[in-house]
């Protein structure tokens, strides 16, 4: 409470803070620390995300919606604890598992549309990315749908006091401005030539989206959606024949080893600014207190020398102008120590309670009330 209060005053004395971005410095999980940070671009934040511990494992969620803040928000309470309810029935994580959530919650989200599209037609065309990383008995696994991104960064020793920290990519960038993705698109559509169109210089599918995989978009997936009667309602350049983009994630399952330091977690609105290797060599060279929220900065002084303006120009703009210069922007950084005999140890080896942190559902209109933990506005 004191910290919030304090970041208030700050505003009210007129130091340049970023009303728009939130960040929560440093907080344990079951295998080390973590930290995120988001930023708000759009008028509406459309970016949610969430760590998720249990005694037995740490789930991380990253939800880049589109179309509206429906599906992302939906996310936060129905994928992880779904994931972690079937895991627990079956006694073991598995590939099989995150596909049956991931199934689980696109149905769920499906009904909704259903219920409510009449009177809300706009539903059926909200969706969203979607990125977890769930790290168990010394496995991590990577499940996306879409083009958020999750990067590990390594030391190249195999010695402990080795400096050298290298980035690898662990997820597939659903984005059909990928050329690989896009092949894979037409290959599963070889009757239809106008399946990926490049208008003004971007690759969408049939004109209308980049990304391939996603929760959501029901209008480009479900026949009662995408039939004529809708065109009027979506303006669709072509007409749909049958689904063109899907709710299957890719998945990818790697034991840690020691020279496994950390995770970075976050939707593309960070990766649009910085490379893989750029935001390793930023987490790697940096404290841990608050480096998700500096890994945004970085990316928002990149967008800012984009446009020849100072990072303390773009935080003088108000939600929805922002847009024009970036995009929402979510990280989450994941501490690996305890698989490795850490100083951290076993020190959550014997909890038994869970626990969830998400970010605010909206920065602009952040209280106390919004949020798991007492909010921290940018100073």
């Amino acid at each position: 409470m004191l910290r919030t209060c304090c970041g208030l005053v700050e505003r009210c004395l007129g130091r340049r803070s970023d009303g728009l971005l939130w960040h929560m410095d440093l907080k344990p999980h079951a295998s080390g620390d973590f930290s995120m940070a988001v930023v708000q671009a759009n008028n509406c934040l459309e970016d949610q995300c969430q760590v998720f511990t249990s005694p037995s494992a740490t789930y991380v969620g990253v939800y880049d919606g589109h179309g509206g803040p429906d599906a992302s928000r939906f996310l936060t309470s129905h994928l992880i604890p779904h994931l972690h309810k079937l895991a627990s029935e079956e006694g073991v994580l598995s590939e099989n598992v995150i596909r049956r959530a991931f199934y689980n919650t696109e149905e769920e989200f499906l009904k909704i549309v259903k219920s409510s599209w009449q009177s809300r037609p706009q539903i059926a065309s909200v969706g969203s990315c979607c990125l977890v990383g769930v790290i168990s008995n010394d496995m991590l696994y990577v499940a996306n749908l879409g083009d958020s991104r999750a990067v590990i960064g390594r030391r190249v020793s195999d010695e402990p006091s080795g400096n050298e920290v290298v980035a690898e990519r662990l997820s597939t960038d659903h984005n059909v401005g990928v050329e690989e993705v896009r092949k894979e698109v037409e290959a599963l559509h070889p009757d239809d030539a106008h399946i990926v169109l490049n208008t003004d210089g971007v690759w969408r599918i049939k004109g209308i989206i980049q990304v391939s995989r996603s929760i959501g978009d029901m209008y480009l997936k479900e026949p009662e959606f995408y039939r004529n009667s809708l065109f009027h309602h979506f303006g669709f350049p072509i007409p749909l024949k049958r689904p063109v983009i899907t709710s299957e994630p890719s998945i990818r399952v790697i034991k840690l080893r020691p020279q496994d330091l950390f995770l970075i977690f976050a939707s593309d609105g960070l990766w649009e600014q910085l490379s893989d290797e750029v935001a390793v060599e930023i987490v790697s060279k940096n404290s841990r207190v608050g480096i998700a929220k500096r890994l945004v900065r970085a990316a928002l002084q990149e967008a800012a020398k984009k446009r020849e303006l100072r990072y303390d120009d773009i935080k003088k703009m108000e939600k929805g102008t922002r847009r024009h210069f970036h995009d929402d922007i979510t990280v989450i950084v994941i501490y690996l120590d305890q698989h490795y005999g850490s100083p951290c140890g076993n020190r959550f080896r014997h909890q038994t309670t869970i626990g969830c942190t998400s970010a605010p559902v909206d920065i602009f209109s952040l209280n106390a009330n919004e949020a798991n933990e007492p909010f921290f506005l940018d100073s």
